[in-house]
């Protein structure tokens, strides 16, 4: 039992919460989660890593500060209204009607907590072909990873957990 108290010391030792990704399992001696056996060998473009008050990072390192969309292996910056739902539009969402193919699934992270989107939105969307599934960010996150991996048409529009403005450059 002796043997065992350094590694359970090492594993209980807080660590940031990490998202589901398709890590290697074992590398170099070394244990860096798990393996997902239905994943091919090229993961998705876009993978979160996890998220934190200061934003989105991505499996790449890039920290994204404020309201984005996944779509089609690309990250947009996503210019939206502070408060949820206060003077929010259609227009808002109006990138899913550009695509083709339309994604299937919408996932719509809200921040800390759920918060439902105005009946006008999810009847917008569900007239594009999209399911709307609306839930809070850290787990829309997960999420996306998870159905990204299994090669499924979804989408991600993610608020962060602290609202935050991107800033705007002047236009000359």
């Amino acid at each position: 039992m002796n043997c065992l108290r350094p590694a359970l010391s090492r594993t209980l030792r807080y660590t940031p919460r990490q998202l589901h990704t398709s890590a290697r399992a074992f590398e170099g001696k070394k244990w860096h989660g798990l393996t997902n056996i239905l994943a091919d060998d090229n993961p998705p473009p876009v993978q979160v890593r996890t998220i934190t008050p200061q934003g989105i990072q991505l499996a790449d390192g890039l920290i994204l500060p404020s309201a984005c969309i996944f779509l089609e292996g690309e990250v947009f910056l996503w210019d939206v209204p502070q408060r949820l739902w206060a003077g929010w539009t259609n227009e808002h969402f109006q990138v899913f009607d550009l695509v083709a193919p339309k994604p299937e699934i919408l996932l719509l992270g809200t921040g800390t907590r759920i918060a439902q989107p105005p009946p006008s939105i999810r009847t917008y969307l569900n007239g594009l072909g999209i399911q709307v599934d609306a839930m809070d960010t850290r787990n829309a996150c997960s999420t996306y990873n998870l159905l990204a991996e299994e090669g499924r048409r979804v989408a991600a529009a993610l608020l962060p957990l602290t609202p935050q403005a991107w800033p705007r450059s002047p236009v000359t």
